[in-house]
């Protein structure tokens, strides 16, 4: 049976338990709304958003994102809706491109066009600032930039950011609003070390050596505690603010090349990690984003940086909280999907 909130609102946060899932929903259970999360749990398995089920504002549906019943059962009451969910990054949509089209483009499609009608307040989608894609220009990416993915993953990203767009202009009865967020870094109950700075502080701080591809590439980041306060943000911010409207979200300091990284890395260790440096990458990401609309419209400011969270996340990994990275690396990352989860529509699992 639902709780009704503090504030009066419940948040269905569709992709609840993934990297960045995990962090917003306790950012919001601690601000006293109501968290319904909507999430397939197909790389953890629940693991990380299990000690939240004896919260009494918390309620966990897992199911698919694509299984209309579930879908309605997640927004039952809801007065505002995140749509985290998807399969996440490249790597896995590349591997997975008939089950990311069924995932990531049609069934968040589907989910859009359910929400008008319902009595909904906002709609919060996470997008990525990868729609950006391989840059020729050397000014960073506003909200007005061409759009040029590069990836299936942001293929999908930019199909349902013009949807629910498209929607806005149509009329709904809702205030929907698209983050474009920073590549994700730090550290989460659902960790990840496939993300660009927590592998490479993963890899070094455990005494590995470090592999790095197009070192000279940009790419901007964001905490995934920022990238939290960013949803938060945009679901308390003036309708006016926000309503249809588009933010890059990050900080122009937390833009940076891999070098500048690895530099950043080697700093917390001491400068004791192997590094090598190689060209010809099959990543051909390079761009850099501004996000001064983010800021000057909604006054919001990312609170962490790059060399905090390395330096708190190398301390982690040598103290061995990551030592069974190797025999559990499904858990750890977003690359694979076990063959028991691809026959049960493995869906929702969180953005980051």
């Amino acid at each position: 049976m639902s709780v009704v909130s503090a504030n009066g609102r419940t948040v269905c946060v569709i992709g609840g338990a993934g990297y960045v899932g995990n962090v917003l929903t306790r950012r919001l259970l601690g601000a006293g709304y109501h968290v319904r999360v909507l999430d397939r749990l197909i790389f953890d398995h629940g693991a990380a958003i299990a000690p939240l089920l004896e919260h009494p504002r918390f309620e966990l549906i897992v199911g698919d994102l694509r299984d209309p019943a579930a879908v309605d059962r997640a927004l039952a009451g809801a007065t505002d809706v995140a749509l985290l969910a998807g399969l996440v990054g490249d790597p896995i949509t590349a591997t997975y491109r008939e089950l990311s089209d069924s995932i990531n483009r049609d069934g968040c499609k589907a989910v859009v066009e359910s929400l008008d009608g319902r009595g909904l307040d906002r709609l919060v989608f996470t997008s990525t600032c990868s729609n950006y894609g391989l840059r020729t220009s050397d000014e960073p990416a506003t909200e007005e930039s061409e759009l040029a993915p590069v990836s299936l993953y942001a293929e999908h990203k930019v199909e349902l950011e013009r949807k629910i767009l498209a929607e806005a202009q149509r009329g709904v009865d809702y205030t929907p609003t698209v983050l474009r967020i920073s590549t994700a870094y730090g550290l989460s109950p659902r960790m990840r070390f496939d993300l660009t700075i927590s592998e490479f502080t993963r890899t070094l701080a455990a005494g590995l050596e470090l592999v790095v591809y197009d070192a000279d590439t940009w790419r901007p980041y964001c905490h995934v505690s920022d990238i939290s306060k960013a949803v938060m943000t945009a679901l308390e911010a003036s309708a006016a603010d926000v309503s249809g409207e588009v933010f890059n979200v990050g900080h122009s300091d937390e833009n940076y090349t891999k070098r500048m990284v690895v530099d950043v890395v080697q700093d917390a260790i001491g400068g004791t990690g192997k590094v090598t440096f190689e060209e010809g990458g099959r990543d051909p990401r390079n761009y850099r984003v501004n996000f001064d609309k983010i800021r000057d419209r909604l006054g919001y400011q990312p609170d962490v940086r790059v060399p905090q969270s390395v330096a708190a996340v190398a301390q982690a990994v040598q103290a061995g909280a990551y030592d069974d990275f190797d025999q559990r690396q499904s858990f750890y990352t977003n690359h694979t999907i076990s063959d028991s989860a691809l026959g049960t529509h493995p869906a929702a699992e969180g953005e980051g």
